[in-house]
């Protein structure tokens, strides 16, 4: 025989005879494994290895969809992307038909297309149906309408009202949102009335400059055409109709809790008690959030949780004592029923914010859970909570509450299913003491993980960073779960009975504590670290590691620290921005010259100015350019020379709107790099390299300016052609 063949051997008739393996041998011998199916056999060997779990990921690729409708930026490329990954989940059903060596990866790969498909185009639907089209322009009107809702906010010295018009000159039945001062409103102003007075309407604004808060996109999902504030008092057409309401009732359980306690415990505790947090006094509000507390004020996991896992434990308790229901009733399917009812009788009375409905929804599927006999805190069970939400409110996906809910239990789940937790957990013979330092470091050490989980988010949201919350938390979560929330739930029980002062007195000592702990956290050195602008890349890169480390099981997890690693480093090297440009020119905040921010206006605008600070990175009280000593300033223009990397640049910043010559406007341009005014410049006015005047900001958006880099980003760039932009000025 022949060095090199191959001899033939004969099939027997039961032996190799039929099997496709063989046969596809011996018709394509010179065939070699191709690269795309033995890529496809490792990944589906993997995918099996490492036990995958679909459910999570399921959720992972329908939130995949809608933030891919937000990041992209016109309806091509959102067409594209349904054509995408529809192609691809038909595709890999044709490819990998019939082959049950590749079942898993055949079923993750079309459900994760067919999800990310769906997302994107819920969202967008969901834009479509709900999206209300701005006003044009400010405006003075007179307003005839119908309360839909109303928010008491005393500690800011206003009344929220939000209100159903039909406009004037359209006749379009419009949505607006009014503050009141409350000396404005009389008697019967509340939902269901119908009221006139006259307004300062105006459409809702963009980011003032590009990360800052985009209240147009959140308006614009809520259904406002515009906001602004009453001119005079308000006229009651027609009183509220009587009856009972879930808001009156709100409002009325919140003065009740108001008339037991004063000051900010007072406040705190109507809060808890029925979700009216516009008591609370700023400074405290702005000590819990610096202390990483912030999350106590709003009704969401912790209060619905604490209120659901209380009616269950009293009604198996109290259930328990009754024989003939116990041998004929399976206690934790009554005691799942009774706490059901309680957390959304709790949710609807709190208003039924959309965190409160979705930590209900949690927690009811923890109840089903329990009731079944099955574990009760899963990742599936978040992600089926997660898919539940996202279904009716896609948009929540890129609010800060809902990452920040979802990322702490996610961290928490993670962190308690991993294999060294569960053996530091796991029961043994031991003295009460040791059990009870165990629980406490196991307490610290979630408050850290939850604290780490969270620090990416917080950065992208409010570009700030607290670093003693997770010790403010370890203290501060149980005394208000254990202690301050059964107190004020006994006390206005008692109070049916008239009974209730001492406990009201206990729960405002235990929310004095809380407070205290609150400022002391808040008033250390290094508590809060500001930060600029984080991207979306970096964001992303930060999201999809911390995703994997979460989800994914086995030693393959750790490689989510990859990505996690990529974004830390994204972040210590994102710039912070030299000149920051308000959307109507007016604000200008130039960083780098000292520890202080320099603005062109002093203003009596606090939005404007921590704004400025917020994506500065900054903090104190910024230093008008007037005061300056390098600026040179006069009553219409600032200009000033800054040094950037051995370059130097020259910036002129008009200050009024007065009429300058022309002549002498054109030479001073020409001398600048960068000219910045919040009104139209002549064609004349030719800076060497950027003239952002009220015709280039209206169509372009606040500016974060590089100039290291050379480099603009714009509000307009990230905005796309989503509609709460391109629907201004219409």
């Amino acid at each position: 025989m022949a060095t090199g063949t191959v001899p033939l051997v004969p099939l027997s008739d039961d032996g190799d005879k039929g099997d496709p393996t063989v046969d596809a041998a011996l018709q394509r011998p010179w065939r070699k494994a191709r690269p795309l199916s033995s890529a496809a056999d490792l990944a589906d060997r993997f995918l099996e290895r490492a036990a995958f779990d679909r459910a999570p990921w399921l959720a992972v690729a329908l939130a995949a969809g809608i933030a891919a409708w937000f990041a992209l930026p016109t309806p091509v490329t959102w067409l594209a992307w349904l054509a995408g990954w529809t192609l691809a989940a038909i595709a890999a059903a044709a490819l990998w038909a019939g082959k049950e060596t590749r079942s898993y990866l055949r079923r993750a790969s079309i459900a994760v297309a067919m999800l990310a498909a769906f997302g994107l185009a819920l969202v967008w639907a969901r834009s479509e149906l709900v999206g209300a089209e701005p006003l044009a322009r400010p405006q003075v009107s007179w307003i005839d309408g119908r309360v839909l809702a109303r928010e008491d906010r005393p500690a800011e010295g206003r009344v929220r009202l939000t209100l159903a018009y039909r406009d004037a000159e359209g006749g379009m039945a419009r949505k607006i949102r009014v503050n009141v001062s409350p000396e404005l409103i009389g008697d019967g102003v509340e939902e269901g009335a119908r009221i006139r007075l006259r307004a300062r309407l105006m459409p809702p604004g963009p980011p003032m400059v590009p990360g800052a808060y985009d209240f147009a996109r959140t308006a614009w999902f809520a259904g406002l055409a515009a906001t602004g504030s009453a001119m005079g008092p308000v006229e009651t057409i027609e009183p509220a109709p009587p009856g009972g309401t879930i808001a009156r009732a709100q409002r009325a359980l919140s003065a009740h809790v108001h008339s037991r306690l004063d000051g900010s415990a007072g406040a705190i505790a109507a809060a808890f008690a029925s979700g009216d947090r516009g008591g609370i006094a700023i400074a405290d509000e702005e000590a819990m959030r610096d202390s990483g507390l912030t999350h106590l004020l709003s009704i969401s996991g912790v209060h619905v949780s604490a209120v659901i896992a209380a009616a269950y434990v009293l009604a198996v308790r109290l259930l328990a004592l009754w024989p003939w229901l116990v041998l004929r009733v399976r206690l934790p399917l009554v005691g799942a029923a009774v706490a059901a009812g309680a957390g959304i009788a709790y949710t609807l009375l709190t208003g039924a914010e959309v965190p409160t409905v979705r930590s209900c929804v949690g927690a009811l599927l923890v109840l089903i859970a329990l009731a079944l006999g099955r574990e009760p805190l899963s990742m599936r069970m978040v992600a089926t909570a997660a898919f539940a939400v996202l279904l009716v409110w896609p948009e929540a996906l890129v609010g800060p509450s809902f990452q920040m809910s979802f990322s702490a239990v996610i961290a928490i789940v993670a962190l308690h299913e991993a294999a060294p937790v569960r053996a530091f957990l796991a029961p043994r013979e031991e003295r009460w003491i040791a059990r009870a330092g165990r629980r406490a470091a196991m307490l610290l050490l979630t408050g850290l993980v939850i604290e780490i989980a969270l620090m990416p988010i917080v950065l992208f949201h409010f570009h700030r960073a607290g670093f003693y919350g997770a010790l403010a938390n370890v203290v501060a979560i149980p005394l208000v779960t254990f202690i301050s929330m059964p107190l004020i739930a006994l006390a206005l029980f008692l109070d049916l009975l008239g009974l209730g002062a001492p406990i009201w007195w206990l729960a405002g000592q235990s929310l004095e504590l809380l407070l205290a702990i609150a400022r002391f956290t808040a008033d250390q050195p290094g508590a809060v670290r500001l930060m600029p602008q984080m991207g979306w890349g970096t964001f992303a890169l930060f999201i999809a590691g911390g995703l994997w480390l979460a989800l994914w099981r086995g030693k393959a997890r750790l490689l989510g620290l990859v990505a996690s690693g990529a974004g830390a480093i994204a972040l210590l090297f994102t710039p912070t921005p030299d000149v920051l440009v308000s959307d109507d020119g007016r604000h200008v905040g130039i960083v780098g010259e000292g520890d202080r921010l320099l603005v062109l206006r002093e203003g009596r605008s606090d939005f404007a100015r921590d704004n400025l600070l917020e994506l500065a990175g900054l903090e104190g009280d910024p230093v008008p350019l007037e005061r300056w000593p390098d600026a040179r300033c006069s009553a219409d223009f600032c200009s000033l020379d800054v040094v950037r990397e051995g370059r130097t640049w020259t910036l002129l910043m008009a200050r009024s709107r007065s009429r300058i010559e022309e002549r002498s406007l054109a030479a001073a341009c020409e001398k600048s790099d960068i000219v910045v005014a919040d009104r139209f410049l002549p064609m004349s006015c030719r800076p060497r390299w950027l003239k952002a005047d009220r015709r280039f900001l209206s169509e372009n958006g606040g500016l974060a300016v590089v100039l290291r880099s050379e480099t603009i980003e714009t509000v307009a760039a990230g905005q796309g052609q989503h509609p709460w932009w391109t629907a201004r000025g219409r």
